[in-house]
């Protein structure tokens, strides 16, 4: 049962219910018709009795001048006598000490004499071991008794063949029911089959859609479901493409320097000023690679979060507070003053603090590293937001709109770096819902503002 198709599960089981409703319903049909049955022959038991108390036969029973009845046989020849059935009715008449005075020439000649007994009885004849139904009446003038019976045999079968006239077309019918039901579920699995063939002649870097043309409701959600899948799956895969291609190119030059630099060692010999020289720069060399490829990781697990657990309501005066002293001792080696000013407290968001420590480091250290000496770097507080500002060179609107751009970094820079930091930050803003904005501050700079 579990291997089999759901095709197949539902042909068996609509055949198991079709089998199992013909059945109850054949078992009620078959108690109501006895019922009904039943109560029409004890009707007519009731009738046939009544109309021979009343028949006026008297004294000729008593004198014993009535003829025997007899039997149907012989009062009809076989080609006249229709369809007739012993078992349909019988009667006998008695007199009050149980001497049988008249019968019907059939069965009644075996009906046993029942002093007390009055209406309907069951009971069993001469030499018969069928259940037959009896109704004993006393005449009006007392003189003698009366019994009519019903064999219970006649009345079943006259109750089956009532109830088969009608079952039995049905049932012959169910193999067309079930043919038609095999045609009906092959054209609406139809659509699962083409689902089913497009999965497996999938490639595994596809991304396109699987069609719900058609699809039944109830496999829709399933069908819109693989599709976002498949839309999830092409954009990590896009994602691990790029870390890859981006790696590749970035970690070139890096390389190549360290390459050079450990040569010039090498070749130093004797010259002290050289490798000194070769070594300080291979070490800036190695914090330079350190740092792409930090920061390379940073980003490519970033772009995999679809969104934030463990969310905690963010208090921005302390995270400012803790950002400003991690980066002090680096302005203070640049000669640059860190100046926090708090004029009134953003509204609360929830939020992850590791991820926003590291949104303030990145956004901190590049005012840091495009101020010059002796100069000052602001952060400031407010009711709508958190701004930071530096006093390096403005940029022109189209550098402006660049910024965030992997690995871009604006013309005529002196500073290292490798383009990344604000895409990290704009990443991690948009994790999240933080409007990140550039602008060229008035009295010189750029202001970077963070709206919650």
């Amino acid at each position: 049962m579990d291997r089999m198709s759901l095709r197949g599960r539902l042909i068996l089981l609509f055949a198991v219910l079709a089998l199992i409703t013909w059945t109850v319903a054949s078992s009620v049909a078959w108690q109501q018709t006895r019922h009904k049955i039943n109560e029409v022959f004890d009707t007519q038991q009731m009738l046939f009795a009544k109309r021979l108390a009343t028949a006026g036969l008297g004294d000729k029973l008593l004198d014993g001048k009535m003829p025997p009845m007899p039997d149907n046989k012989q009062l009809l020849d076989k080609h006249r006598r229709g369809h007739t059935d012993d078992d349909a009715l019988t009667f006998a008449i008695f007199d009050r000490q149980g001497k049988m005075l008249l019968n019907d020439g059939e069965h009644g000649k075996e009906i046993n004499f029942n002093h007390d007994a009055h209406g309907f009885i069951d009971a069993r004849l001469k030499d018969d071991d069928d259940s037959w139904r009896l109704l004993w009446l006393t005449s009006p003038d007392g003189r003698y008794r009366i019994a009519v019976g019903q064999e219970y045999d006649y009345r079943s079968d006259m109750a089956w063949d009532m109830v088969s006239g009608q079952l039995w077309p049905w049932l012959a019918s169910l193999p067309l029911l079930m043919a038609a039901l095999v045609v009906m579920l092959s054209i609406e699995l139809r659509p699962l089959r083409r689902v089913a063939d497009d999965l497996r002649h999938r490639a595994a870097d596809e991304s396109r859609p699987i069609s719900t043309d058609k699809v039944p409701g109830e496999v829709l959600p399933l069908v819109q479901s693989l599709n976002a899948l498949f839309e999830r799956t092409q954009e990590m895969l896009v994602r691990e493409r790029r870390f890859t291609s981006d790696a590749a190119h970035e970690l070139r030059s890096p390389l190549a320097a360290l390459r050079v630099q450990t040569e010039v060692v090498q070749l130093a010999g004797d010259d002290a000023e050289v490798r000194q020289r070769a070594v300080e720069n291979l070490t800036t060399s190695i914090d330079r690679s350190t740092r792409l490829v930090d920061q390379l990781l940073t980003l490519s697990r970033l772009e995999s979060f679809v969104s934030l657990d463990e969310l905690t309501t963010i208090d921005w005066a302390a995270l400012a507070t803790q950002a400003l002293i991690e980066q002090d001792s680096s302005a203070h080696r640049r000669g640059i003053e860190l100046l926090l000013d708090q004029q009134g407290t953003p509204a609360p968001i929830r939020g992850e603090p590791l991820l926003l420590s590291l949104l303030l480091r990145n956004l901190m250290d590049n005012a840091i590293r495009y101020s010059p000496a002796g100069s000052q770097v602001h952060i400031s507080l407010n009711h709508s937001g958190l701004l930071i500002r530096n006093s390096g060179p403005s940029l022109t609107e189209e550098h402006l709109q660049r910024l965030g751009e992997r690995f871009y970094r604006p013309p005529g820079q002196e500073q290292t770096g490798s383009g990344l930091g604000i895409s990290i930050v704009l990443r991690i803003a948009d994790l999240h819902g933080i409007r990140v904005s550039y602008n060229n501050a008035a009295k010189g700079g750029v202001e970077v503002k963070l709206a919650f």
